[in-house]
């Protein structure tokens, strides 16, 4: 970069102090950084008159899109091209009437508008009924839409043709930060130009640049930082290295004092802290992260740095190459690739995915600090518990010696051989097994009072059939005679319509009679107690044993038996 690629916009009003990122401000195409393809196809764009009628600038924040748009207008209406031969015209002199004006943002020909303050129709026909006007002093009307995406639906349809078809000495200028909130009419209509992020080197550089102008020497490491918390925003930079030159005593800023400054903890000791909570211990990682948070560093600010180690773990894991270049600052490569040697990259993506959710956590979190706390505890605990591909190992060698065992011992006295846990949500109780509904379905008369009820979910009475398996307590039962006690919540006409429906579907009078006996408990209440009992079994065998062993505090929610077919599925036809 050469010296002139730093100019200072000089202040119109000769007083006060002005900011570093208003100072050191780009005035000409050649002093834009980082925008290498923009530049080349303005420049040639003006060098040979082929200029379009409308632009479009998007990027996100503090990239130069409002310095852009303002160096096209500069270069619309220079009158002065600073330079002898032929393309000088592509740059603005900067010293001619239009510049200075358009600098100090006096020009009555080249007009800003905020859209985030005059998102209405009518501001927008403001403008229109001025575009009908030739310029006054330049040789173009430019129009600078800042933030055009917070526009009305109404005001982009009132533009829409006047920016298709506009008068030929008039341009327009778009900024924005949403380009996706625009509509897809009015960027067609425009040349869009996308800015990137500024890369690190080139920001270490114009930083390192501006700091010698201003009189105060960074270190690397301080810088660094800086460009980091920056994000490719060179107004975010400057800013920063506007704060730190005013924090700073003497005229060499360290690293220690930027750290502090922004509220960043020391790389080398969140990484110590990735390793404790890799090992399990939880209390040295306690004690790491309350360290960094009173030496002024932010928990969400650690808990980005946590992803951003996992992930260059992960890197150097896989591919050791790019991970030397992708390498955190202050963080030691030669211990992390010590430490990759000990761990498998399923559990470093499994510590990725539990950082990730925990930094969404953090942000919203009412106590920072406490949740960054809980996180760490989380991944500590984690870190005990084997791989899934350990575990299936695992599961695999105990099943192997059930079965060794079981050729001795006889499968009938083998506890819950017959059923498999299955952590799913628990079902409302009360469902007939699958047996019981081909019962009823090949016997038109029900041999028993369950039967009678599964056969009003086999015909799709299921509000008659939920209510005769939650609210009704069976006395006795004989083929065409029931006698029941209906429980609470059971409606008054539930006895006819049992009697009814029966009679309808089995060619057979039925009498439902009510009685004041406490009866059965009601078949959702037997099903539930016979679910206990399958998970008290279920608990005692070999394979979900070693599973609640292996995950403590897990327990068993549902239990099905293995060779009996889901109720919910449908039988399959026989081919």
């Amino acid at each position: 970069m050469s010296d002139d690629s730093v100019t200072a916009e000089g202040n119109p009003l000769g007083s006060g102090y002005q900011v570093l990122a208003r100072k050191y401000r780009p005035s000409r195409f050649s002093d834009l950084i980082g925008q290498d393809a923009i530049v080349r196809t303005l420049t040639n764009a003006f060098a040979s008159g082929r200029l379009a009628h409308a632009f479009l600038l998007t990027g996100v924040r503090g990239v130069g899109k409002t310095t852009t748009a303002r160096i096209i207008a500069r270069a619309l209406n220079c009158t002065h091209p600073n330079g002898k031969d032929s393309v000088a015209a592509s740059e603005p002199c900067g010293s001619c009437d239009n510049c200075t004006a358009i600098t100090s943002g006096s020009h009555v020909d080249v007009l800003e508008m905020d859209a985030a303050s005059r998102t209405g129709v009518d501001d927008i026909r403001e403008l229109i009924d001025g575009v009908r006007y030739s310029p006054t002093l330049g040789q173009f009307k430019v129009y600078i839409i800042d933030e055009v995406h917070m526009l009305s639906v109404n005001a982009f349809n009132a533009l829409l043709k006047t920016l298709e078809e506009p008068p030929p000495r008039v341009k327009f200028i778009f900024a924005t930060t949403e380009v996706r909130k625009i509509p897809v009419t009015v960027v067609s209509r425009c040349q869009r130009f996308d800015l990137r992020r500024v890369e690190t080197e080139i920001l270490t550089s114009h930083f390192a640049h501006i700091s010698e102008a201003e009189g105060t020497r960074f270190d690397a490491p301080a810088l660094a930082l800086i460009v980091r918390a920056a994000d490719g925003s060179v107004r975010d930079g400057l800013s920063l290295l506007d704060q730190a030159i005013n924090h700073a005593s003497s005229d060499v800023v360290g690293v220690d004092l930027v750290r502090k400054m922004i509220g960043l903890a020391d790389q080398a000791q969140v990484f110590d802290l990735l390793v404790e909570v890799l090992k399990g211990e939880i209390g040295s990682a306690l004690r790491l992260l309350k360290e960094q948070y009173q030496a002024g560093a932010d928990p969400l600010v650690l808990v980005q740095d946590l992803l951003i180690i996992t992930h260059w773990l992960t890197l150097l894991k896989i591919d050791p190459g790019s991970a030397d270049m992708a390498s955190p600052p202050e963080v030691d490569v030669a211990l992390g690739r010590e430490i990759v040697t000990k761990i498998k990259v399923p559990d470093l993506t499994r510590v990725w995915q539990m950082l990730l959710k925990g930094y969404s956590e953090v942000r919203s979190a009412t106590l920072p600090l406490e949740s960054a706390e809980m996180l760490l505890v989380r991944l500590a605990f984690v870190a005990d518990l084997p791989s899934p591909a350990d575990l299936v190992r695992k599961l695999t060698e105990s099943d192997s010696r059930t079965t060794d065992a079981s050729k001795s011992t006889p499968a009938a006295e083998s506890p819950g051989s017959d059923y498999q846990a299955v952590a799913v949500p628990i079902d409302r109780p009360g469902m007939a097994s699958a047996e019981l509904a081909s019962e009823t379905k090949a016997n038109a008369m029900p041999s028993s009072f369950a039967a009678a009820v599964q056969m009003f979910a086999d015909h799709g009475e299921m509000r008659l059939y939920t209510h005769l398996q939650d609210h009704v307590h069976l006395v006795r039962f004989e083929p065409g005679r029931i006698e029941i006690r209906l429980g609470e919540g059971a409606p008054g006409h539930l006895a006819s319509n049992l009697g009814r429906y029966l009679h309808e579907w089995t060619g057979r009078r039925w009498v439902v009679a009510i009685s004041a006996t406490t009866g059965e408990p009601t078949l959702a209440e037997q099903q539930s107690i016979q679910e206990e009992r399958r998970k008290i079994d279920a608990s005692q065998h070999p394979e979900v044993r070693a599973l609640l062993d292996t995950f403590p505090g897990s327990e068993i929610t549902r239990v099905r038996n293995r060779n009996a077919r889901n109720p919910e599925e449908p039988k399959k036809k026989s081919t």
